[in-house]
């Protein structure tokens, strides 16, 4: 996805030939937009697995097993290029300038229209159920981190907080970053593909809005590595480990993918094992 954007910029500020909007509209825009989808579906896949860790940690459960997470991960890369391919394969026509400048959707044949419009709500499918999955996850997340805290007798309002906010603040970055895009993108498909008529500074309008929200969808890749810089110390020492050129041990603290939340979790459980085992001597 990142890769992507530089051509992006090029061709929306109108850069170059037609031929490089061309190659845009048929190959950039459309790795663009899948990687997105694919980097949304595999959050999904982090929360389910962050929810597996903290409330059931001592399940067996098939999804937590390394090998099912990376055959997921392909099945999920996999079956998405293989749903992009078509708007590659249909954006057959030769290209059509209007007013200057070449629509993407001029490209497409018929079929290539109504693979694109009907694409485009399985993509609104795969955020919203994405988005659903979270918010469960990290619900019972959070019930389980205030169950901990209430059981380990925490008086600490600062720690409860400071808990809170690393398990809602992906959520709160997921939606602010996708949502608006999502709420603008089916009014302007249906302009698009001809299912919705609509004037043009209508249409002028819904695309101003596209591009807009489509930018801050982006933002996420920049924010997601910062997520995780904040709220995974772990991820903080095998960075710093990296950037200072020194190995990283891993001790005795949590597996890679465990989350500082998860090790006050471990902490406060420790602290209740050694409670209760002083009360009974």
């Amino acid at each position: 996805m990142t890769l992507t954007i530089p051509l992006r910029v090029l061709s929306d500020a109108g850069v170059g030939s037609w031929r490089l909007r061309a190659f845009h509209c048929r190959y950039s825009a459309v790795l663009f937009y899948i990687t997105m989808y694919i980097s949304i579906l595999l959050l999904g896949l982090i929360s389910l697995d962050r929810y597996l860790k903290i409330v059931r940690p001592f399940g067996k459960c098939i999804l937590q097993r390394v090998r099912v997470g990376q055959l997921l991960s392909a099945v999920i890369w996999v079956v998405m290029l293989s749903l992009a391919l078509p708007n590659v394969i249909l954006s057959d026509q030769p290209p059509r300038l209007s007013g200057g400048r070449l629509k993407c959707t001029s490209m497409k044949s018929r079929a290539g229209l109504l693979w694109h419009e009907g694409f485009n709500y399985f993509c609104q499918v795969v955020f919203w159920g994405t988005l659903a999955l979270m918010v469960v996850c990290y619900t019972f997340i959070s019930k389980k981190v205030y169950e901990s805290y209430k059981a380990s007798k925490s008086k600490s309002q600062a720690a409860t907080r400071r808990t809170k906010a690393k398990v809602f603040v992906v959520v709160g970055v997921f939606f602010i970053c996708f949502a608006p895009f999502h709420f603008a993108r089916v009014p302007y498909t249906l302009t698009q593909t001809g299912s919705m008529a609509s004037h043009c500074r209508a249409q002028h309008a819904l695309y101003i809005a596209k591009e807009t929200t489509l930018w801050l969808s982006a933002t996420n890749v920049c924010l997601d590595p910062l997520i995780y810089v904040f709220l995974c110390k772990v991820f903080r020492k095998k960075m710093t480990a990296a950037l200072c050129l020194r190995p990283f041990y891993k001790g005795t603290m949590e597996s890679p993918t465990a989350t500082s939340t998860q090790m006050e979790m471990s902490q406060m459980a420790q602290s209740n094992q050694l409670s209760c085992n002083g009360m009974s001597q």
